[in-house]
């Protein structure tokens, strides 16, 4: 039994198996350590079984605990659902160690969903292989275990679909992780920074989440996931430009909705973008692009502001960004309703005082919200930055300024690869037939 178990699930270091002697007969064991409970297998069969109180056949016979497996085809299955395997005299019985966790396991906290699941990832990595296979029960999950840091010596699970992963991306990581020279990693977003290839980049290539439902989807295509001990997040690679604007309740909208939702995030982050910088070039440089009476409304919104447009910018960002950043850092019970309060009271005071336009705290707001509709963090948290270089073409340039930095955008994330595969598709993944995905022989 063992042997044939350990051809059908070669990958999956976490399979337990034993072959257990006493002085009446030989039996052996295999389950999966993640999906089982390790008391359950101790109390139910090595104790009774090592204590010899009495024949053990009879006991897998006659307790209703244990149950016979005549078909040597659900081996797989039944393991992957927390069974434990026994092989006694020729015959195969299984108990139920499943081991399920529910109230210790934490809720989503980053990426919320209305209609998907609210369970997220455990910083206990066994704990999070246990969810991951408890929704992805298939004998090809393969699960490699290493260590990062030289200090810190890390846990890391590597984990992948051994029919549908690329070689190439599993190569390339398995690489990155082997020339990875630190002595500490504690966090999924430190190892991203340390193995993106990227010191310095403007986009993350790599997805951090802590949703099990996107790690699912995610293996299904056929794209690596690696944890950590100690963090409640994973990195999935590679990623794309689309998957960090895919939100998990686009799966359960209608068709319409989703591509109504998906269009208006896109929207939001050009003008997250872009409405700083166009409000600079076009009230210095440009104004001509307005209506008569628009352009009377803007000048006279300014009318009492002593500096040009630039600073008032800088000084309208410079406080929003404050008022993010204390939203983050402040105790969560009250952290939103100091921000809250905050911002109406400091916009209203600026706008009065003259230092800032009420235009320019209609822009600042735009911007503040259109930011937070990126469905995935460190996406959010990198867009955020990208409005402040174009300000610069912005104040010297004018619109011709704000153009040629778009193209450099666009350019740098054509030019963007995640571990070999192109980065800027903004459209949703062609499906692939099974023949083309790549195939992992197991070593």
């Amino acid at each position: 039994m063992l042997n044939r178990i350990g051809t059908i699930m070669a990958q999956a270091k976490d399979l337990n198996t034993h072959r257990l002697q006493n002085k009446e007969r030989t039996i052996e064991l295999a389950y999966i350590s993640s999906l089982c409970d390790e008391s359950k297998v101790s109390d139910f069969i090595i104790v009774p079984f090592m204590k010899e109180e009495e024949d053990f056949l009879t006991t897998l016979i006659h307790n209703p605990n244990f149950t016979e497996l005549n078909d040597t085809a659900k081996w797989a299955d039944t393991l992957l659902r927390g069974f434990v395997l026994i092989s006694a005299e020729q015959r195969i019985f299984t108990l139920d160690a499943a081991r399920i966790i529910r109230s210790e396991t934490p809720q989503t906290q980053v990426e919320t969903a209305i209609m998907g699941s609210q369970i997220a990832l455990s910083e206990d990595l066994i704990d999070s292989i246990n969810i991951i296979r408890t929704r992805y029960p298939s004998p090809e999950l393969a699960v490699e275990e290493t260590t990062l840091g030289n200090v810190s010596r890390t846990r890391t699970m590597l984990v992948y679909d051994n029919r549908r992963v690329d070689p190439t991306v599993l190569a390339n990581v398995r690489e990155s992780l082997r020339k990875l020279d630190v002595d500490f990693v504690q966090a999924a977003g430190q190892l991203e920074r340390l193995i993106s290839g990227r010191k310095r980049g403007l986009f993350p290539t790599m997805l951090i989440t802590e949703r099990p439902d996107r790690i699912t989807g995610s293996l299904q295509a056929g794209k690596v996931v690696l944890l950590l001990q100690g963090s409640g997040f994973a990195l999935i690679m590679p990623a794309t430009f689309f998957e960090f604007m895919h939100a998990v309740d686009d799966e359960f909208d209608s068709f319409w909705m989703t591509r109504f939702l998906i269009i208006l995030r896109y929207g939001a982050i050009i003008l997250t973008i872009l409405l700083p910088s166009l409000y600079v070039a076009v009230v210095s440089y440009n104004p001509e692009l307005f209506r008569v009476q628009l352009a009377f409304s803007i000048a006279g919104s300014r009318s009492a502001v002593p500096y040009p447009s630039f600073i008032e910018v800088m000084i309208m960002l410079f406080m929003i960004e404050s008022l993010i950043e204390a939203s983050v850092r402040l105790p969560k019970y009250i952290g939103s309703t100091a921000t809250t309060v905050g911002g109406l009271i400091l916009g209203q005071a600026a706008q009065q005082a003259g230092l800032v336009s009420s235009i320019m705290i209609i822009v600042t707001s735009v911007v503040a919200i259109s930011n937070f509709v990126v469905p995935v963090n460190n996406m959010s948290v990198a867009i955020r930055f990208l409005k402040y270089p174009l300000l610069v073409p912005a104040i010297f340039f004018g619109l011709s300024g704000v153009a040629v930095g778009i193209f450099v955008y666009l350019v740098y994330l054509a030019d963007l690869r995640s571990f070999g595969k192109p980065y800027f598709r903004i459209l949703g993944p062609t499906k692939r037939h099974t023949g083309d995905i790549g195939q992992v022989k197991p070593s």
